[in-house]
């Protein structure tokens, strides 16, 4: 990893800066966040995160990048988690997502014992699809008009990873 980049947990100071980073519009159109979220509502999420949460972000000379998190299932579903992740409008295309999404495998296989990593991704985000099968990931289901985006219904795979 270069130097000037750093992966790190999320800390309560990081809230307005995170609010940024999702309202944009890029970042947003690969969530389901609806738009206009505000700091207080980060905050608020933040301050009371679930105890079997990992949520990071991705610094770039001091800056705030990209963020991502991982939930682990209880139970019988302990043995899972789901993630989510997004970079800045700006900063795509650099690598960026690879820092994160290997910080979030590496603490999944090597301290968590997650043995199946789950996530969904819009079927129009090619450039999210290769890099979750790069790490491993594959497609297991279609999920159709599976969110609202710009007026209209889209689908989204849902992909998962199997330690072995």
């Amino acid at each position: 990893m270069p130097d000037d980049v750093v992966v790190r947990a999320v800390r309560l100071s990081d809230a307005e800066e995170i609010t940024d980073l999702i309202n944009l519009p890029g970042y947003r159109a690969g969530t389901l966040r609806p738009p206009f979220t505000s700091i207080d509502a980060v905050r608020k999420r933040m301050e009371s995160p679930s105890p079997s949460a990992l949520n990071l972000v991705v610094e770039l000379d001091g800056r705030i990048v990209a963020n991502g998190g991982m939930n682990r299932f209880e139970g019988r579903r302990q043995h899972a988690a789901s993630l989510g992740m997004g970079v800045h409008d700006d900063f795509t295309g650099r690598g960026l997502g690879t820092f994160l999404m290997a910080a979030m495998v590496d603490a999944a296989d090597d301290w968590l014992d997650i043995k199946r990593l789950e996530l969904t991704v819009y079927t129009d985000n090619a450039v999210a699809i290769r890099l979750y099968e790069k790490f491993g990931f594959e497609k297991e289901g279609l999920l159709r008009a599976f969110g609202y985006r710009a007026g209209e219904y889209v689908d989204a795979f849902t992909m998962a990873r199997l330690r072995a």
